[in-house]
């Protein structure tokens, strides 16, 4: 089976756009109120209305469509990550906006459970500690059965005033995850600073910062089974590896390796020598399949005649990978790191939308 760790609900029907768009224009009603002296109130949340035939329309022509044709069977999937935008309004804004996006996700997972398996974001909000998220964790995993979430190491977006990841400030939400047994992918959300692209370097930054933190603390003494998928290759981790097994060594730190009990990357690098580097550094049992459709990048690349994020095909033209890596990172990988993936995939299709969806795209 292959299975793609790392998708997102980048095409969710326009209603969802709206809501966000009401949410941010009662923000503005809201601060104009507290300035005037008013009692400041949010009206009442009007929801997202979106119908089974709009979610089958948005995802047959993209997502589903795009994994046909590229021979990936499962995607776990997730909220638009560019979307969560932790640093719009206060915790309660978070938390309506991220139980919508939940809530549609599971509802695509439902209708396409062969095809996908939920990956949660988290009502994460600057300054409020993250055991606020526990909730809707736990909503997500034990009520819709999701099998992972994504964790923002910057709810600030671009700003990085929250503590690091390694700091007691995250041990709540920790302790959660290792009793829930789901791992956590790292993943940044917009950048509000101008400094930095969101896509082409606040996501790099993000990964390659969630993996010093990690090189540089105890967190895997505290929390042995404690899981985390680092998106995008890694950021610069790979390619830096000679630096961060140097840094742990000056510091003093347990060698690199020790890291990888816990720490695991994607394969969402775009090009061949990226790939093949990534594989060469990096520990096959730690490197998971992916390729973020729809994702940053969607064109197609004048040099080879194909799209930059069809990572599968950089894979299968690694000829000096043995079948049994291969496999591993392919989905064997997955399964491991992901145990509630196994009963989704066990339960196999439990609706009539699979098999229309399939007949649909041949």
């Amino acid at each position: 089976m292959i299975i793609d760790c790392h998708g997102h609900y980048t095409t969710a029907p326009k209603a969802l756009a709206a809501f966000r768009a009401w949410q941010r224009e009662s923000l503005t009603v809201s601060r104009a109120l507290q300035l005037d002296g008013s009692a400041a109130r949010l009206p009442a949340d009007p929801g997202v209305v979106v119908s089974d035939d709009e979610i089958r329309e948005s995802l047959e022509k993209h997502q589903l469509r795009i994994q046909a044709e590229r021979g990936v069977d499962l995607t776990l999937f997730s909220p638009r990550a560019g979307g969560m935008a932790h640093h719009v309004g206060d915790a309660r804004i978070s938390e309506a906006w991220t139980r919508h996006c939940n809530d549609l996700v599971h509802r695509a997972v439902s209708l396409y459970p062969s095809r996908f398996a939920g990956v949660c974001q988290l009502p994460q909000s600057p300054g409020v500690p993250p055991a606020n998220c526990i909730p809707e964790l736990v909503r997500c995993v034990k009520e819709l059965g999701f099998v992972g979430c994504n964790i923002n190491p910057d709810p600030t977006d671009g700003y990085w005033t929250d503590p690091p990841l390694t700091d007691r400030y995250w041990y709540p939400l920790y302790e959660k995850l290792v009793e829930l047994d789901v791992p956590a992918m790292i993943h940044t959300s917009c950048s509000c600073n101008p400094n930095f692209h969101f896509t082409g370097a606040h996501y790099i930054n993000g990964d390659t910062t969630a993996f010093m933190q990690f090189l540089d603390s105890a967190l895997f003494q505290d929390f042995p089974t404690l899981r985390f998928v680092i998106p995008h290759g890694g950021g610069a981790v790979p390619y830096h590896w000679g630096r961060y097994r140097g840094l742990a060594q000056d510091m003093g730190r347990p060698p690199l390796e020790t890291l990888m009990n816990n720490v695991f990357f994607d394969t969402c690098v775009y090009h061949q020598p990226g790939i093949e580097l990534l594989l060469q550094v990096v520990p096959e049992d730690n490197v998971l399949f992916a390729s973020e459709i729809v994702g940053a990048v969607k064109g197609i690349d004048p040099r080879t005649g194909f799209h930059y994020d069809d990572t599968k095909r950089y894979i299968d033209a690694v000829d000096w990978l043995p079948p049994p890596a291969r496999s591993k990172v392919l989905g064997g990988n997955a399964l491991r790191v992901y145990p509630r993936l196994k009963a989704h995939v066990a339960r196999g299709p439990r609706s009539d939308g699979v098999a229309v969806a399939q007949g649909r795209l041949g």
